[in-house]
C-alpha cells in the first residue's frame, strides 16, 4: 500500500501477534485476529474491491492487541470478580456490573505500544486522504456478524472522529464497550463466555454522509424470508438514525432474478418521513437537525442509485455463500459521500434471523375476530401476541418492565436488549423495517410495529391490547385481547400433479409470504386490490385532474400524489408495483393478472370517481370489463394500465405476467381490446405475450371455437358464469338460495367450455370461488380434464392433495 505499512509489516514476526492489521491484509477466515466486522471489510477490499464494490479504506487494532492489553493490566482477575454474582436478570444488577467493568477499563491506560501503533496508522491514512482525517472508529467482537448470532450493535461506533488523540480515545471507550449492558446480557444468553471473546478496533475513513445519505439493506426480504428481493432502506445525513430507528426511512425493494439479467426491476418505492438526518456538529461530535419539508417529500435515492445498491448486495451474497459453502443472505450497510457523490458499502454481515428458520414449516396466523384499531404502522415479521401495554420512555426505567408485557417506547437501541428478550411484542414512535427494534423483533420471533410517530401517546400503560402483524405490510395494535390462531403446515412430501393448482390473489403485500405455499403460480391476480387499496383514485381523475369539480377531493387527490408532476404517473407507478411485486413472489410461473373489473358503482367509490362515471341502473351487467377498455370515454385510462403491464413485462423483466381481460362479450370486443393494447406495444406473440380471456358469459362457451382465434388461452369465472347461466343476481339476497356453480346447467356450460377450448389447442383453468368452497366440484374439474384449477391461499395445499388422489384413481 505504502511504504510506512510495508515497513509495519516487516516489523511484526507473525500476523498473529501485529497489533494493526489493515484492511487488505485480512480476510473473512482471520474473525479470530479482527472479529466478525472488520474480517468482513477485509474480505471485500481483497475480493469485491475489483468487481467495483466501493469500501472506504481503514485499519483494525487485533484481538492480540486487546488480549495483550488485558493481559498487561491484569484485567480479567478482576472483572472476573465483579461479574462474580452477576444476574442478567436483574436489571440493577447488570447496570451495577456493567458500570464498574466500563469504568475498570476506562481508568486502565493502553500500553504505549499499542499507541504507537494506532498513531503510525492514523498518520497513513492521513497520508493516503488529508491531514487530520476524519474516521469512523467501530467495536468488531470476534462473536459478531456471526451467521447464527448476530451480535449487532453490541458494543459501541463512534463517527466524526479526528486527530490521533481523538482517535485513541475512541479506540479506548471501544475496548470499554465489550462489557456495555446489552453486551454482558446478550453474551450471557446466547452462552457465550466474556472472555472467550476479544475485540477488534476498526478505523475506516468516514464516508461523508452527513453531507447526503445513508441506510442499510438486506439480500432477502427481512419479513418473509423470500429469497428473491433486496431490500434498501436510506435516509439523510449518517447512518446511525436508520440503524438506531431514530428516523422512518424509505424502503424501496428490487427482484434479484431480472436485476441480474439487466432489468429495472424497482418492484416498489416507499416514502418514508426521514424528519431528521445526524451531520457533524464541529470538533469529534454528531448532531441530529430537521430535515426540510421540501426534501422529506422526496426519494433520498434516485432509481440509478438504488439499483446500483440492490447490484452490490447480489455480489456481496453471491461473494460470501460461495465462500461459506451454502446460501448466506446479507444485512449491509453502505453510504453515499456528499463530496464525490459516490456510494460505499461501510459493513456486511450475514443475516441471522430468516436465513435460521425452517423451511419446510409455514407459519400462518390469523385473527379470529376485530377490534377497535388503536395504533399502525409498520410491521415486522408475520406474526400475532398480545399482553399488557407498558410504556418506557427512558432506559433508566427499564427495570419497570414485567415479562409478557408489550413494549412501547419512541425507539430502541442495543442498550433496550435485556427487556426486548421479555416482550410479548414491541410497538415503537419511529424506525423503519432495518432498524434496531425490527432486527431484535424478528430475531426474538415476536411481532413489532416501527414507525407508527404517536404510539407512546394513544397507548395506556396496563391496557390489554393485540399486536398484529399478520395483515399485510401494516401492522395494528388492536384494543383488547383477541383471539387468533396460529397455522403450521409442514411442506413435506407436496405431491405433483398433472392438473396445476394455483392460486388466486389480490394484495401485493401478502405475495412473497403466499409464495412459499407450493403452488403452480398464479391463477387470478386481481388489479381491482392494487386500485382500491394502493391508489385510490380514479384514473380520468388524474387524466383530467385539473377538470375534478370536488375541492375536497381534489385537494386528496393532489396529496396522495406529491411530487408527480403528471398526475397520471401515480397510477402507472403503483399498478406497476402491484403487478411486478406478485409477478415476482411467483416467478418464473405463470401469473395471469385480470385487467380491472370493477362495476361502475364501484369505480364512483374512487376519489373523483362520482364525476366520471355513469348512474346504471343494474352495474353487474352494466359497462364493466372490456366495453370499458375501447369505448372513447374510458380507452385512455385503459392505457395506463397498459403502460404499467408493459413496463412490468418489458422494463422488469416480468414476462412470466400474462393478462386477462374480463367480462368480454363477443369476440369483436376482444379484438377491439388487442387493438387498443397495440396501441401501447402489448402486442400478442411480441416477447413472448399471451392474452386470455376470462369465460364467465354464455357467450363465451356458445362461441368458445371464436373466442379462441382472438385469445390464448381462457379461464372459468364460476360467480358471474352461474350468475348469467341462472339468469339471477348474484348481488341479491333474495335470490342466493338459487345460485349455486354445482348447478347441471353451469356444469354443463362448464364443460362445453373444457371441452371445445382442448379442441382448440387453448388451455382452460378455473379461478371462481367454487373449488376453494366445495371439494366435490374439484373433483367434477378433474374429471372434466381441466388443464388448471386457481384457489384461495387456505385452500392450496388441501386441494392439491385431494387432486392428487383423484389423478391416482383416473
Amino acid at each position: 500500500m505504502t511504504n510506512i505499512i510495508a515497513i509495519q509489516q516487516r516489523t511484526a514476526s507473525t500476523k498473529e501477534k501485529s497489533l494493526i492489521l489493515w484492511f487488505d491484509e485480512v480476510g473473512i477466515n482471520d474473525i479470530p485476529l479482527v472479529g466478525g466486522k472488520n474480517a468482513s471489510l477485509g474480505e471485500m477490499m481483497q475480493q469485491l474491491s475489483p468487481k467495483g464494490i466501493n469500501i472506504p479504506n481503514g485499519f483494525a487494532t487485533t484481538t492480540y492487541a486487546y488480549r495483550y492489553f488485558m493481559e498487561t493490566a491484569g484485567l480479567q482477575k478482576k472483572l472476573r470478580d465483579i461479574f462474580a454474582d452477576l444476574d442478567v436478570e436483574d436489571i440493577k444488577n447488570l447496570q451495577q456490573r456493567g458500570k464498574k467493568a466500563r469504568a475498570l477499563i476506562m481508568n486502565t491506560p493502553f500500553p504505549a505500544e499499542l499507541e504507537q501503533a494506532i498513531t503510525i496508522s492514523y498518520e497513513t491514512l492521513c497520508y493516503l486522504y488529508a491531514k487530520d482525517t476524519d474516521v469512523a472508529v467501530r467495536s468488531s467482537a470476534t462473536a459478531e456478524d456471526l451467521p447464527d448470532a448476530s451480535f449487532a450493535g453490541q458494543q459501541e461506533t463512534y463517527l466524526n472522529i479526528h486527530g490521533i488523540k481523538n482517535v485513541i480515545k475512541a479506540a479506548h471507550k471501544c475496548f470499554a464497550s465489550i462489557f456495555t449492558d446489552r453486551a454482558i446480557s446478550y453474551r450471557t444468553v446466547r452462552g457465550f463466555d466474556h472472555f472467550d471473546v476479544a475485540l477488534s478496533v476498526g478505523i475506516q475513513k468516514m464516508v461523508r454522509s452527513d453531507l447526503a445519505t445513508s441506510g442499510v439493506m438486506f439480500s432477502i426480504d427481512t419479513e418473509t424470508g423470500f429469497k428473491n428481493a433486496a431490500l434498501v432502506t436510506a435516509a439523510y445525513g449518517l447512518g446511525e438514525n436508520v440503524v438506531q430507528g431514530a428516523v422512518n426511512p424509505d424502503e424501496y425493494l428490487v427482484f434479484k432474478p431480472t436485476l441480474r439479467e439487466g432489468f429495472r426491476t424497482i418492484l416498489n418505492k416507499r416514502l418514508g418521513s426521514k424528519a431528521v438526518k445526524m451531520v457533524y456538529d464541529g470538533g469529534n461530535s454528531t448532531k441530529n437537525v430537521p430535515v426540510p419539508e421540501r426534501k422529506k417529500q422526496q426519494f433520498a435515492l434516485t432509481d440509478d442509485e438504488i439499483l446500483q445498491l440492490a447490484q452490490w448486495a447480489v455480489v456481496i451474497e453471491d461473494h460470501y455463500s460461495q465462500v461459506r459453502g451454502s446460501y448466506t443472505p446479507m444485512d449491509i450497510e453502505w453510504a453515499k459521500d456528499g463530496n464525490d457523490d459516490s456510494l460505499y458499502i461501510v459493513q456486511a454481515r450475514p443475516e441471522t434471523v430468516q436465513s435460521q428458520k425452517s423451511s419446510n414449516i409455514l407459519h400462518t396466523y390469523h385473527l379470529q375476530e376485530k377490534g377497535k384499531v388503536l395504533v399502525t404502522g409498520r410491521a415486522v415479521g408475520q406474526a400475532i401476541n398480545q399482553g399488557n401495554v407498558r410504556v418506557i420512555l427512558d432506559t433508566d426505567k427499564i427495570d419497570e418492565f414485567q415479562a409478557g408485557e408489550v413494549l412501547v417506547t419512541n425507539k430502541t437501541d442495543p442498550d433496550w436488549e435485556p427487556i426486548m428478550k421479555k416482550a410479548s411484542a414491541i410497538v415503537t414512535n419511529q424506525g423503519g423495517r432495518t432498524c434496531h427494534a425490527a432486527i431484535i423483533a424478528r430475531e426474538m420471533g415476536i411481532p413489532a410495529i416501527v414507525g407508527c410517530e404517536n404510539a407512546t401517546e394513544l397507548l395506556r400503560n396496563s391496557s390489554e391490547v393485540t399486536v398484529s402483524c399478520a395483515e399485510g405490510e401494516v401492522g395494528v395494535v388492536y384494543e383488547g385481547l383477541l383471539q387468533f390462531e396460529d397455522v403450521q403446515t409442514v411442506l413435506d412430501d407436496i405431491p405433483e400433479t398433472r392438473t396445476r393448482i394455483l392460486m388466486n390473489v389480490g394484495n401485493p403485500e401478502e405475495v412473497f409470504k403466499l409464495s412459499a405455499i407450493p403452488s403452480d403460480g398464479v391463477g387470478l391476480a386481481r388489479l381491482e386490490f392494487v386500485i382500491a387499496n394502493h391508489i385510490g383514485v380514479h384514473p380520468l381523475a388524474l387524466l383530467n385532474f385539473d377538470e375534478v369539480a370536488d375541492e375536497i377531493e381534489k385537494a386528496k387527490i393532489a396529496e396522495l400524489t406529491v411530487g408527480y408532476e403528471r398526475k397520471a404517473d401515480f397510477f402507472i407507478d403503483r399498478l406497476a408495483y402491484g403487478m411486478g411485486s406478485i409477478a415476482a413472489a411467483f416467478y418464473p410461473k405463470p401469473v395471469i393478472v385480470r385487467m380491472s373489473d370493477f362495476k361502475s358503482n364501484e369505480y364512483a367509490n374512487l376519489l373523483g370517481g362520482k364525476q366520471f362515471e355513469p348512474d346504471e341502473e343494474n352495474p353487474m351487467i352494466g359497462w364493466r370489463g372490456a366495453s370499458r377498455y375501447y369505448h372513447p370515454k374510458y380507452r385512455e385510462a385503459f392505457g395506463l394500465e397498459c403502460v404499467a403491464l408493459k413496463r412490468v413485462r418489458d422494463e422488469m423483466g416480468l414476462a412470466n405476467v400474462i393478462p386477462m381481460i374480463p367480462f368480454c362479450r363477443t369476440p369483436q370486443e376482444g379484438k377491439k381490446v388487442l387493438a387498443e393494447m397495440g396501441k401501447y406495444g402489448l402486442e400478442r406473440g411480441k416477447n413472448g405475450l399471451q392474452v386470455y380471456v376470462m369465460c364467465e358469459l354464455p357467450s363465451n362457451v356458445i362461441l368458445v371455437e371464436q373466442f379462441a382465434q382472438v385469445f390464448d388461452g381462457f379461464s372459468i369465472g364460476s360467480n358471474d358464469l352461474t350468475q348469467l347461466v341462472l339468469g339471477l343476481d348474484r348481488d341479491s339476497a333474495l335470490v342466493a338460495d338459487v345460485f349455486d356453480e354445482r348447478h347441471d346447467a353451469v356444469r354443463r356450460m362448464m364443460q362445453i367450455a373444457i371441452t371445445i377450448a382442448h379442441d382448440c389447442g387453448r388451455k382452460i383453468g378455473i379461478c371462481g370461488q367454487a373449488p376453494s368452497d366445495y371439494p366435490e366440484f374439484a373433483k367434477l374439474l378433474v374429471e372434466l380434464g381441466i388443464d388448471s384449477i386457481s384457489l384461495n391461499p387456505d385452500s392450496v395445499l388441501k386441494t392439491r392433495f385431494e387432486v392428487a388422489k383423484l389423478e391416482d384413481r383416473s
